[in-house]
């Protein structure tokens, strides 16, 4: 069929022509919005799941839904070896900037671009002239400190935000690389907001062991945020997300199609979209077949094993690639450490290292002490089609 009017989109991030599945989520994102403007108590979100499930397609849509309802919109993406410092300053300084245009909130977001001059100052953090005229305000954000000086920022722009019926909403996409001091100041910052009534919202999404880092972070992270799980889609959300937009088109998908691509994705929403872009692609048409979608599987593995796995692959070390090649060897996790430390004749000690890399850099995560898996769904599988290649 026509691939310029494919309606697939298995790109990182980008939005699927048909969200299906995720209304809950979104629903209670949009309550939470309208309870924040109103002054009411709403909780903040951690969004967790593995690689592909559309966390970061979640975060822009909660985007939008914000602005529709008034608050003002940070997005930012935590980088490995970024401070939140950094991270958060460029978007502040706008918030800040965009409230002193407002008379009812000026005197308290100049107030905040003080304190933000300070915040740079103790953070080294380069503003290139850009606060020429605002004098600094001894004792506001000059501490040094994150976890001091980063409420102090927030309750500024909460302030000036309710004082003119605003509300601000961050959204954070890899909260996962966020240090523990770094990620425990967010929290601290969120509590404060919490307990003064103030329209601030967090939004994050990360891996799996995000609950967990929250939690040692702060014992009361885990009051303080909601934790809603982004996983694959159950049969009836993943047939939509492939059908529907597929008979906007004016075309159509056979039953078994929509069986078999289910089947060996097992719903996970990237998988889904690749799958259903290539089948559409090599479909005479006008309606994509069993045999469509059977003929497209090894071109889909091909763009698969090439992009979405390769590209996580190649972060690893020599021996970081050969723990989750014996992990792989093991079957479908999730894997205990005893077992992958008796495959790899090594002590579980001795692994610690290279577990703890391989963890920092998301390819796996603690599922429970003792037992580790896969961020990305289906590695496994990759893994060993890689050594029966190599094998011949």
């Amino acid at each position: 069929m026509d691939p310029y009017t494919n309606p697939f989109a298995p790109g990182a991030g980008s939005r699927p022509p048909e969200l299906a599945g995720r209304d809950e989520i979104l629903n209670a994102a949009k309550i939470s919005c309208g309870r924040t403007l109103k002054g009411r108590s709403a909780r903040s979100f951690m969004l967790l799941g593995l690689r592909g499930t559309g966390k970061t397609v979640l975060l822009n849509e909660i985007g939008k839904i914000a602005r529709e309802q008034g608050l003002i919109v940070s997005k930012v993406e935590s980088p490995e070896r970024e401070t939140l410092a950094r991270l958060l300053y460029p978007e502040m300084r706008k918030v800040m900037r965009s409230l002193s245009g407002l008379a009812a909130a000026r005197q308290l977001a100049e107030r905040g671009l003080k304190g933000l001059r300070n915040f740079a100052a103790m953070f080294k953090i380069d503003i290139s002239g850009v606060e020429i005229g605002v004098e600094p305000e001894p004792g506001l954000a000059d501490s040094g400190n994150i976890q001091y000086d980063l409420p102090d920022i927030f309750e500024l722009i909460g302030r000036a935000a309710k004082a003119v019926d605003k509300g601000w909403i961050l959204l954070i996409d890899e909260v996962q690389y966020l240090s523990e001091a770094d990620l425990s100041a967010l929290i601290v910052a969120l509590h404060r907001m919490s307990q003064e009534g103030l329209p601030v919202l967090l939004v994050g999404a990360g891996l799996p062991q995000v609950a967990r880092l929250a939690g040692e972070a702060k014992s009361y992270a885990e009051r303080l945020f909601l934790y809603p799980p982004v996983d694959a889609l159950d049969p009836i959300p993943a047939t939509q997300a492939i059908e529907k937009p597929i008979l906007d088109e004016g075309a159509s998908i056979h039953p078994d199609a929509l069986s078999e691509i289910f089947e060996y994705t097992k719903g996970y929403p990237f998988f889904l979209q690749e799958w259903a872009s290539t089948a559409w692609n090599n479909a005479e048409g006008p309606e994509i077949t069993l045999q469509d979608v059977q003929l497209s599987y090894a071109e889909t593995l091909v763009s698969l094993d090439n992009g979405f796995f390769r590209v996580r692959l190649d972060r690893l070390t020599k021996s970081e690639v050969l723990f989750v090649e014996k992990m792989s060897e093991l079957g479908d996790g999730p894997y205990s450490m005893a077992d992958i430390a008796n495959a790899m004749g090594r002590s579980q000690s001795s692994l610690g290292p290279t577990r703890a890399s391989i963890i920092h850099k998301g390819m796996i995560y603690s599922t429970e002490h003792g037992y580790l898996n896969f961020t990305v769904p289906l590695f496994a599988e990759f893994m060993r089609r890689q050594k029966k290649a190599v094998e011949g």
